[in-house]
């Protein structure tokens, strides 16, 4: 039986799959870019184009953040493997922490980027509009804010992907396949 678009009792559809490993791509590629963007001083010749990546690219996250959310709203879900109710509780935790650090730090980057009131100009194709500066030294205290969940994030998701290969390989149960495309039977 083929994949389904939609999401069953059993397994992630293709939608959920897709909008996962994308995400997760995503957010694995712009945590060094965005350390690599730190390091860079005005006269290198990468100090005006990575950050323009790294910006049009997080609001391309935020716009597949939505359609994830959205998606996970009107789709079934499929259900938690594990037999204890703790087990489930922290899974439950863990799935809701990962979105909030992922809006927390689209919220935090779209502060450092648009501290100086300049519209963020996504890959040249539209542009974001600026708010004003909420706080005093926005940038600074954005992109304290920005780094710190961002690296919470990335060490939450090292240890999900741990979490879902010990469910694959130790307890031999289908945490993991349920996520990935698998030709053949579901």
């Amino acid at each position: 039986m083929a994949i389904s678009i939609k999401n069953t009792r059993a397994r992630y559809g293709l939608v959920a799959i897709s909008l996962h490993w994308l995400m997760a791509l995503i957010i694995i590629v712009m945590y060094p870019l965005g350390l690599y963007i730190g390091s860079l001083d005005y006269y290198d010749a990468a100090y005006k184009t990575v950050p323009h990546w790294h910006k049009s690219i997080g609001v391309m996250l935020l716009m597949l953040l939505v359609a994830r959310l959205l998606w996970r709203k009107v789709s079934i879900q499929p259900k938690v493997l594990s037999p204890s109710a703790v087990q489930k509780r922290v899974v439950k935790i863990a799935h809701s922490s990962l979105y909030f650090l992922m809006f927390v730090a689209l919220l935090s980057g779209y502060m450092i980027s648009t501290a100086d009131g300049r519209a963020i100009a996504v890959f040249n194709w539209f542009e974001i509009s600026a708010l004003p500066a909420v706080i005093d030294e926005q940038e600074d205290v954005a992109g304290l804010i920005h780094y710190w969940v961002t690296t919470s994030l990335i060490i939450l998701a090292g240890a999900h992907a741990l979490a879902a290969l010990k469910h694959h390989f130790f307890n031999k149960d289908k945490t993991l396949s349920r996520m990935l495309v698998s030709i053949g039977r579901a």
